[in-house]
């Protein structure tokens, strides 16, 4: 069954050799259409379209198409038949079509263009048919058959696009200029003496088809080819047709209405598609992917993954836990449910509450009179109180079950309720921050409080006129395309073509997008000069201290305690509330591994290679998770061990370790580990340090250094219809 809206659209282009031609600086006129071509169908490929499309090209040196004669319809060939936008199709426009040396009647081309939509669409569900035609108008055009094809489109129900180097109103400056209204103070090549009589007679042909199809709005569907590449510039939005939930409305065990729910509101993510292919020949299939269990041991002995369990790391210990120990733990509901768990004043909901990926709208089931009226009972009720429905939500029987908020909703076109997921305990943050009203200094002024309410009024995004009534919304969140989602599609555009070029940079109008409206900008500069003169900063120079290892660890009990700091012990009292679970502590664990080394290196006939080859494991455990989180863990536990080596004189110890790290860091690839121990300055331990110690100053700042890697190349980073949407943007 065909999707609602889907069309079956024809390009149809003018490759005649007139418009090849342009004057000095210019760009020609096919160049121009080719660029707006490119553009509308980069939007259908991105978007998913299911809309079809096809080429005419008119003014070729051969001809073909299915009307052709020994005289009629001549130099016209169908390039492409109805089918699916794809990246062969915007190859074809960039690179395949050429210009011609011929020259054809735009009316014969359009005929062609009916012909192929009414032989190519049966069979095929199509809402809707229609033309795009592009051309400068060079070519001699005869009317005879122009009632004819006004006729045939208005029967056929084939709708008509005209898009032209220059608009419709430039030959003359009178009649209709309704027109040129769009393209008002847009660049125009196409100076008011710079048209050829066959263009102006042209003009006047356009004028009259546009204008028999439609006698009010026909010359509305003639476009520019600069106004169209500007509103061409963003790519259309993925489609998404509506998927019903039907389900049961419940309040208590004797009331049930029939319902259905829809996804309002959701976050919309890139669609997963990367996949690894060989870089030489770009095949999926030349690139074989193997997992293989191997155990932590010198010999990697490897493991069958039927003898592999998932783990839980609870605490320092791991607790095994099996598929089917997972299954048996979910939630087990008896199917999908939509229970009225009970009523709350809607005062009492605050905003912060809301969360969850998704807003709901739930309305009755269609064709059910009984559901539609108890339905509408429960909505107008919960509006006339003011109260919200408390709603136990599961999407199916595999389904966690949600708690959220069931608002009312009264239009004039329906009535439904939004559904809202609410927190549980555990997705609560409570903080607790100090008051600024008994603050006297972060008291403001009056003058303060009037800059700012100056400030917050400039900035307003709603316009409103004299009476309060909103005008005009400056800023609309709902029209703005996701700029992540329009760079990466220009980004695999221009790789699909240029492969070997670097990336394009970004283009302006995605910049522009999320700035400030210059409305806005301009309406605040001198609130914002007098909050910068009522608000003061001054830059406070903090003198950094310079504190040697003595100053740190030296005993201040000659000094005598500071009453005005807390009493801190000295180096062995500092572990003091620590020692209370020294008698639990026996092993370093994954939780906190730095801190149970402490204390174990630190108890009586502690084995120091012992426990520092247990903490050795655990950083080699956290190098094998990858992640900045365990890198960081990792550090720290280096840090730790690092200390305690010069504290306890196995600085040997500690150094052979790190020399060992470098050489995994280089096996295992994990450069991005290695630059945080090069930030962080942790090298080997030099005899400055420890007289224990063999090794130089200048050979630790050298171990820091990685080794080159001549092999490696820096690869960039990156960190419907289509007929409906060209006429509404329009």
């Amino acid at each position: 069954m065909a999707r609602g809206g889907k069309a079956a659209i024809v390009l149809c282009l003018d490759v005649g050799f007139m418009m090849s031609s342009s004057a000095p600086g210019e760009e020609p006129s096919l160049e121009q259409a080719k660029k707006v071509m490119t553009k509308f169908v980069q939007r259908q490929v991105f978007a998913e379209s299911k809309d079809e499309v096809a080429v005419v090209l008119f003014g070729t040196d051969g001809t073909r198409n299915d009307l052709a004669s020994e005289d009629q319809y001549q130099h016209i060939t169908v390039h492409r038949s109805l089918m699916l936008p794809d990246f062969d199709l915007l190859e074809d426009i960039q690179d395949v079509i050429k210009p011609g040396s011929e020259q054809a009647d735009f009316l014969d081309a359009i005929i062609v263009c009916m012909d192929l939509l009414q032989k190519q669409t049966i069979g095929k569900k199509f809402e809707k048919r229609h033309i795009e035609l592009f051309t400068d108008l060079s070519s001699p055009v005869t009317e005879d058959q122009l009632d004819i094809i006004v006729a045939n489109l208005k029967k056929t129900g084939i709708s008509l696009q005209f898009f032209l180097p220059f608009p419709v109103d430039v030959d003359d400056g009178c009649g209709d200029t309704s027109a040129s209204v769009r393209s008002h103070g847009r660049r125009n090549s196409f100076p008011r003496k710079g048209l050829t009589e066959q263009q102006k007679e042209g003009i006047g042909v356009v004028r009259k088809l546009m204008h028999n199809l439609d006698e009010e709005g026909g010359l509305e569907e003639i476009y520019t080819f600069s106004e169209s590449l500007e509103r061409l510039s963003m790519f259309k939005k993925i489609e998404r047709r509506p998927m019903p939930w039907p389900c049961q409305l419940t309040i208590g065990s004797n009331l049930s209405i029939r319902i259905v729910a829809y996804k309002s509101v959701t976050e919309e993510k890139v669609k997963k598609i990367w996949t690894v292919v060989d870089a030489k020949t770009l095949r999926k299939d030349d690139v074989q992917k193997e997992t293989v269990y191997c155990l932590n041991d010198d010999d990697e002995t490897e493991v069958r993954k039927d003898d592999t369990i998932q783990g839980f790391r609870y605490g320092s210990d791991i607790v095994p836990f099996s598929k089917e120990d997972e299954e048996h733990m979910r939630y087990k509901t008896e199917a999908k449910c939509f229970s009225v768990l009970g009523f709350s004043r809607s005062s009492q909901i605050q905003r912060q509450y809301y969360m969850g990926n998704q807003v709901l709208k739930v309305f009755a089931a269609k064709d059910d009179e009984n559901a539609a009226v108890a339905f509408s009972a429960l909505v107008h009720a919960l509006d006339e109180l003011k109260v919200v429905a408390i709603v136990r939500y599961a999407y199916d029987r595999r389904s966690n079950p949600q708690v959220g908020v069931a608002f009312p909703c009264i239009k004039d076109a329906y009535e439904c309720l939004i559904y809202v997921q609410l927190p549980y305990m555990e997705d609560l943050r409570q903080y607790i921050f100090s008051s600024l009203k008994n603050n006297k200094k972060c008291t403001p002024t009056a003058d303060q409080l009037s800059a700012v309410d100056s400030l917050i009024d400039s900035m307003n995004l709603v316009y409103e006129d004299d009476d309060g009534e909103t005008f005009e919304d400056l800023f609309k969140p709902s029209k703005i395309p996701n700029p992540h989602f329009q760079r990466l599609y220009q980004c695999l555009q221009h790789k699909a073509f240029h492969p070997d070029e670097p990336l394009p940079p970004i283009e302006q109008h995605l910049l522009a997008m999320l700035e400030m409206p210059c409305v806005v900008k301009e309406r605040c500069q001198a609130p914002l000069e007098k909050v910068k003169a009522l608000f003061p900063l001054k830059e406070v120079a903090k003198k950094k201290e310079e504190k040697t290892a003595q100053d740190i660890f030296k005993d201040n009990s000659e000094d005598g305690p500071n009453p005005k700091k807390p009493k801190i012990e000295d180096e062995e009292g500092s572990f003091s509330i620590i020692k209370l679970a020294e008698g639990n502590i026996t092993s370093v664990g994954s939780v906190n591994p730095a801190e149970d080394f402490r204390i174990l290196v630190r108890q009586k006939n502690a084995n120091f290679k012992d426990v520092s080859q247990q903490l050795i494991n655990r950083i080699d455990q956290f190098l094998e998770n990858k992640g900045s989180q365990y890198y960081m863990k990792g550090i720290n536990c280096i840090r730790v061990f690092r200390e305690e080596a010069m504290k306890l004189s196995k600085v040997q110890c500690f150094n052979d370790f790190l020399q060992d790290l470098k050489s995994k860091v280089e096996e295992k690839a994990l450069a991005d580990f290695w630059e945080i121990m090069i930030q962080d300055r942790i090298s080997l331990i030099t005899k400055d340090e420890a007289e224990e110690s063999s090794v130089t100053s200048e050979e630790a700042e050298k171990f820091l250094v990685p080794k080159e890697n001549k092999n490696e190349t820096l690869s960039p980073t990156d960190e419907g219809g289509d007929v409906d949407d060209l006429l509404d943007m329009m």
